[in-house]
């Protein structure tokens, strides 16, 4: 009688996990073919932040990055007391001009005649992978801040739930942004988000064999 038990217990751990794969897998192959059903909830419960440089040029582009710090270091001080997505919308609303100024500043002291624009704005993003995460291309809230023309590569991150940081650690996203992201999406949206990129990787993978 145990070992029936144990039997039942295993065969539905055995298929919860083939399920779980299963749909993973079927997200994965949504966005393989340019589409991810789970992209419109996604972008409702987050804010992501672009900048877009003026141009290529290596000295647009680092300037833009030059930008990105010092927008970064106020934000982060602007928001530490914010909670949840219509705050954190409110409090980058309520600092836009001190946004678009810190951005002129910026320029202006590095020896840039051209000036700055921003704005919170409804953007179509490809899609982007941040470290682990890969989030699926659609239209998303960001605060957009635009340098000059506005016609470089730009750059982007995720400002709720907070996953933008310092230098050379802007791409490692710490164990508090993870699980503030997990608190915010529901369990499919997050393995959409952490576990695509990787699974897509396995798809392409068995292709290559088929």
């Amino acid at each position: 009688m145990k070992r029936k038990y144990i039997s039942i217990i295993c065969a539905a751990v055995l298929f919860t996990g083939i399920l779980a794969a299963a749909m993973c897998i079927y997200a994965a192959g949504k966005k393989m073919a340019g589409h991810d059903p789970l992209q419109p909830e996604i972008a409702q419960k987050i804010l992501r932040f672009h900048i877009l440089a003026n141009s290529d040029s290596e000295k647009d582009q680092s300037i833009k990055l030059k930008v990105r710090d010092e927008i970064g270091n106020l934000m982060q001080k602007k928001l530490k007391d914010s909670e949840g997505l219509p705050d954190t919308e409110a409090v980058v609303l309520e600092h836009m001009d001190e946004i678009t100024e810190t951005a002129e500043r910026i320029l202006k002291e590095n020896g840039f005649s051209y000036g700055a624009s921003a704005k919170l704005a409804k953007v179509d993003f490809p899609e982007k992978t941040y470290g682990e995460y890969t989030f699926p291309e659609g239209e998303y809230e960001a605060l957009q801040v635009t340098l000059g023309e506005g016609g470089g590569h730009n750059w982007w991150c995720v400002l709720y739930p907070n996953m933008c940081f310092q230098g050379s650690v802007y791409e490692v996203v710490e164990d508090e942004a993870d699980e503030k992201l997990q608190e915010v999406l529901t369990p499919a949206e997050y393995a959409d988000v952490f576990n695509s990129g990787k699974i897509r990787l396995r798809l392409k993978f068995l292709e290559y064999f088929h």
